[in-house]
């Protein structure tokens, strides 16, 4: 599995699609903190989102088999777009549109590798990230799901503007005032991160 690791998506990809099921199980690994946590913020429910987390990847795994996959470089915006599609049709269906909010028992933070840090460190960090979340929550919905791919997902803004069917420049502002809407609540309720 460590030599697998060391390959490119794309390597990975072909690799799985001759047969090699740990090709599709180094990808999963390789992404799965990203892609879980992209979810998650979005549905704000942790077993819906361990639920679609496995259904991405049957559909992932569909979408391979049958040579739908033609991205050659670019897997993980291309699974990050099926991960957003499949949120935007639950709650299409649920007729509701997503809130984030913060009161769920699960940090996302655990989610991501961190250094091990002392008792005070830790829930100095769990503090901060508590309040980045709520701060978060007061954003408007477009401007909450940029920051989400872009800071938790790691995607690029030409990714993010290609996933979510917008130019590169709305993207880049939905950003933009996402952040000075940020600052602004920082300032008004007077916190220190």
């Amino acid at each position: 599995m460590k030599s697998l690791m060391l390959l490119s998506d794309q390597q990975l990809v072909h690799l799985y699609l001759d047969g090699n099921s740990a090709a599709l199980s180094a990808l999963v690994v390789r992404y799965k903190s990203k892609l879980y946590t992209s979810i998650y913020l979005l549905v704000k429910d942790k077993y819906l989102a361990e639920d679609m987390f496995q259904d991405v990847f049957i559909r992932v795994i569909d979408k391979l088999k049958n040579g739908h996959y033609t991205e050659e470089g670019k897997f993980l915006p291309w699974m990050m777009r099926i991960a957003h599609n499949m949120c935007l049709d639950h709650f299409r269906k649920t007729k509701r549109m997503p809130a984030i909010k913060t009161s769920d028992d699960v940090d996302i933070f655990e989610t991501l590798n961190f250094a091990v840090k002392s008792a005070e460190e830790c829930i100095i960090t769990e503090e901060t990230h508590d309040r980045v979340r709520k701060m978060l929550d007061m954003l408007p919905q477009d401007q909450r799901e940029i920051i989400i791919m872009r800071h938790y997902a790691d995607l690029t803004f030409k990714e993010i503007a290609a996933l979510m069917n917008i130019s590169i420049n709305t993207a880049l502002g939905r950003m933009r005032y996402g952040l000075i809407n940020l600052r602004k609540t920082m300032v008004e309720k007077q916190i220190a991160l």
